[in-house]
């Protein structure tokens, strides 16, 4: 028996000991009865190279508060506080859209204030970059880099998304170099969450934590399906609940920023609130979700198509909204002009409109990402299509250094004509050396000279 007890005691440690080596050496087998398991590998290998690292530097006003006793040196200028510029550094990631152009997408918060911008691409290569422009209420900005052999991503349509489809995240978290993540789609049109002034977002699990802001959420197919944005969790870790830009709401705005050198957002001009169970009681609806109309702007858009205060806004462009913050982020980031079809709910009957977006009050443009003698201008384009109208000038600025007065419309350069900032951003992108900027001031026509 005890000869049994130790042979038995020996098998059972030797197999033990199998268990616990054996997942140390084993691997997962490239196929199994002869079907190769499924891998993200090589989709991965195609589209990686299109996400970049950003890492930024430059200085931002702080305000200390200065103590009693010293505040008689200071003037006292702000009841006790004293304005500092810190320097400050950042990291983030971005997007290749146009490899031809060196176009970068990421968001605004990522180099918002920042002197210096860096991109590292995939490969090892360190470019400086450029801002060609930013929308802060959305979160998005469009850097521009000058490189061969760039790899840009497709962009998808994420009008087609549904929940539940999986989606994978690419970035640089915490500046550990580019990190993949996975998971689905958890929600779309997510709002009210009061990250951005316009929020259409994509929720998803797949994990995005610190310096993923900006980098690319795509499909199994390796496209861009959204821009990584904001992380909710305690601490800001990832808990699960990240939130992307979606493509198409990121193509409209960077459309814009090419076409005019800023968002011209487009307005519907109507005032109200999301519909509750309340709401829907009291105003005897039958649908519970949706944009209540308060109160409809005159001479607005939304009063031009024909919409009143008591409809309820249930679908843009054939796509649901449920709150009234979902409805106010997709007609934001539609520019100005652009018709927009609406479904409304009125005395219980659906209704289609057609509305013409009108332009909200938009900040002009910083002349510095065209040219750095344009700095201190700022540039609008001419209501009469005549051309880039500069609406004031820094004193003390290279614009007036090179003669340019308020007023004046830059109608071409070098003879070549340009309606537009998004032509004069095209023009000086090409061109070096010296330029000559062909101005129309009042009834007189005169050539600047840059270089």
């Amino acid at each position: 028996m005890k000869k049994l007890s130790l042979v038995i005691s020996a098998a059972l440690i030797s197999s033990t000991l199998a268990l616990t080596s054996a997942p140390a050496h084993a691997n997962l087998p490239l196929a199994v009865n002869g079907k190769t398991l499924p891998s993200l590998a090589p989709m991965l290998e195609r589209t990686t190279p299109a996400v970049v690292s950003i890492s930024v530097k430059g200085t931002h006003e702080v305000q200390q508060r200065v103590p009693d006793a010293f505040r008689f040196f200071f003037g006292n200028p702000r009841r006790g506080q004293e304005s500092q510029e810190r320097p400050f550094e950042g990291l983030g990631s971005g997007v290749i859209i146009d490899s031809d152009e060196g176009y970068i997408v990421t968001n605004n918060h990522v180099i918002a204030e920042a002197d210096e911008i860096l991109v590292t691409l995939k490969d090892g290569r360190q470019l400086e970059a450029k801002k060609i422009g930013a929308d802060p209420e959305s979160d998005i900005a469009l850097l521009q880099v000058e490189a061969d052999n760039l790899t840009e991503i497709k962009v998808s349509d994420s009008d087609q998304l549904r929940v539940g489809d999986f989606a994978v995240a690419i970035g640089s978290p915490f500046g550990l170099g580019q990190t993949v993540t996975s998971g689905i789609v958890s929600a779309l049109g997510r709002a009210g969450l009061n990250v951005e002034s316009f929020e259409d977002f994509i929720q998803t699990d797949a994990a995005i934590n610190s310096g993923n802001s900006g980098g690319a959420l795509v499909n199994l197919r390796g496209e861009l399906i959204g821009i990584n944005t904001a992380i909710l969790g305690p601490n800001g870790g990832n808990v699960g609940i990240g939130f992307a830009i979606p493509s198409n709401m990121m193509k409209n705005l960077v459309g814009q920023i090419l076409e005019f050198g800023e968002v011209r957002r487009g307005v519907l001009g109507v005032a109200g609130r999301s519909v509750n169970g309340e709401i829907a009681k009291a105003m005897e609806l039958e649908t519970t979700q949706g944009g209540f109309i308060e109160q409809v702007n005159p001479d607005s858009a939304a009063a031009e198509a024909g919409l009143k205060a008591g409809d309820v806004i249930t679908k843009v462009n054939g796509k649901t909204v449920k709150t009234f913050a979902e409805l106010r982020g997709k007609i934001g980031s539609l520019g100005a002009g652009k018709e927009v079809d609406l479904t409304i709910v009125r005395d219980g009957k659906t209704k289609q409109f057609t509305a013409k977006l009108k332009q909200a009050e938009a900040a002009n443009v910083e002349a510095a990402s065209l040219h750095r003698m344009l700095e201190g201008a700022e540039l609008d384009n001419n209501a009469e299509g005549r051309g880039v109208e500069i609406s004031s000038v820094e004193q003390g600025s290279p614009a007036e250094s090179i003669g340019l007065k308020a007023g004046d419309i830059i109608s071409g350069v070098n003879r070549t004509p340009t309606e537009t900032i998004g032509d004069l951003r095209n023009y000086l992108k090409d061109h070096t050396g010296v330029l000559a900027l062909n101005v129309v001031r009042g009834n007189r026509s005169m050539y600047l000279m840059i270089r």
